[in-house]
């Protein structure tokens, strides 16, 4: 509990952060070896060079939404319907140009009225605006709870430079006062400028991008973000016990912290440290794939439930970027227990007991997708997982059912 000092009268701040956290991805997965192989490229092309090594393979009848209600449906008995205040999806893969794919959700989970409900779109930026201003808004209001979804799928199109950078999944966080996982500091750096480094136009769901400019513009970013966060909070890498990345795909991480290793004098020790807890936190990642908004998150929840020596206290750094472009740095601090409150056996039965699909299998359930025109489409019951489905979408209105 940190205290603030107004006119001699001293007023306790609580701390804010997230309280619970868990994830979803849907239940079929393409090794990157198999479709490297198809595409006529050498396997460590996409396993070393990307860093990949399996990715989430989408049906129609699973969107942001169903994924997004997925992930959020294991926080539902946290979630107090007295307290809970907002609730805020971050997706770059909406639904609908006018009504908030949130809306779904609040339905799906059978969420109270009395909430604020919005969706928010910068490109992979959505889930930190959304746990940002969520934590603002706790802030101003300590007794309320705020539910945050970041939910995409990455799509690029098969036989395409960026089919390997595909994936998909959702993650959902409850942030309240008091949190039980992971604190998160009111300080952050952040730096935007209007690029054109990766799009996509309303009319497809299929995104463009210059890879290598956005590679740029990344590591450009960062360390926009990091300069001004050390000069205004004096801190420097060695105060961290790990450094978190957007991942797109594993070896842009990589190359951030290898940018970080550039410009901040890191000691030897805490160097090696670094590199290991990045190499963990990049596990659930190398098997899904690029969640676009839910990346960096991905990346949190896999060095909390794959790294035995974080401990309570460690500060870690959280470095988002959204192409366009938006970048943020933030940190946070490991709270005292935190394991208690994860889902760990649940998040790798999830990822171990998913199918495999062959690449042509892979490429009839991309070419199934809901079309970009105004004719009624329904999904195929065969691909049905997770606990919420798209069934259809009759008259230009989709339908949701739970399983």
């Amino acid at each position: 509990m940190k205290e603030k000092i107004v006119n001699n009268v001293t007023n306790a701040l609580p701390s804010i952060g997230i309280d619970r956290i868990s994830m979803f991805t849907p239940n079929f997965y393409l090794d990157i070896r198999e479709l490297a192989k198809a595409r006529g490229v050498d396997p460590d092309k996409f396993t070393i060079g990307i860093g990949q090594e399996q990715q989430a393979v989408i049906p129609s009848s699973q969107d942001a939404v169903t994924m997004g209600a997925s992930a959020a449906l294991r926080l539902r008995d946290d979630i107090d319907d007295e307290k809970l205040g907002l609730v805020i999806l971050g997706t770059e893969s909406g639904v609908d140009a006018s009504k908030a794919g949130a809306l779904y959700i609040h339905e799906l989970l059978h969420l109270p009225h009395s909430v604020r409900v919005v969706e928010m779109k910068e490109a992979c930026f959505g889930g930190t605006a959304g746990l940002l201003a969520a934590r603002d808004y706790v802030a101003a209001h300590p007794e309320r709870q705020a539910l945050v979804i970041a939910s995409d799928i990455a799509r690029y199109g098969l036989n395409t430079g960026g089919e390997v950078t595909q994936g998909g999944g959702a993650v959902a966080m409850l942030v309240t006062a008091n949190p039980r996982i992971l604190e998160i500091e009111p300080h952050t750096a952040v730096y935007s400028e209007s690029i054109q480094d990766f799009w996509r136009p309303v009319y497809t769901d299929e995104a463009q991008a210059r890879g290598k400019y956005s590679t740029e513009q990344y590591l450009a970013f960062f360390e926009n973000v990091w300069k001004d966060y050390t000069r205004a909070t004096n801190r420097k890498a060695d105060d961290f016990a790990a450094f978190l990345y957007h991942l797109p795909y594993t070896k842009m991480g990589a190359k951030g912290l290898k940018k970080l290793l550039e410009i901040d004098n890191v000691s030897q020790e805490n160097e090696q440290v670094l590199k290991n807890r990045f190499e963990t936190s990049i596990q659930y990642s190398k098997r899904v794939g690029n969640l676009y908004t839910a990346s960096l998150y991905l990346g949190l929840l896999s060095l909390f439930e794959n790294d035995e020596t974080i401990d309570a206290g460690d500060k870690l750094a959280l470095f988002s970027y959204g192409s366009g472009a938006v970048g943020e740095l933030f940190a946070g601090r490991v709270v005292e227990g935190f394991r208690d409150f994860l889902y760990i056996s649940e998040h790798h039965e999830l990822l171990d007991n998913r199918r495999q699909v062959d690449v042509q299998e892979y490429e009839s359930i991309f070419n199934d997708a809901v079309p970009y025109s105004a004719e009624d489409y329904s999904t195929n019951p065969s691909y049905y997982c997770g606990q919420f489905v798209l069934t259809d979408v009759t008259g230009m209105e989709r339908h949701y059912s739970a399983r």
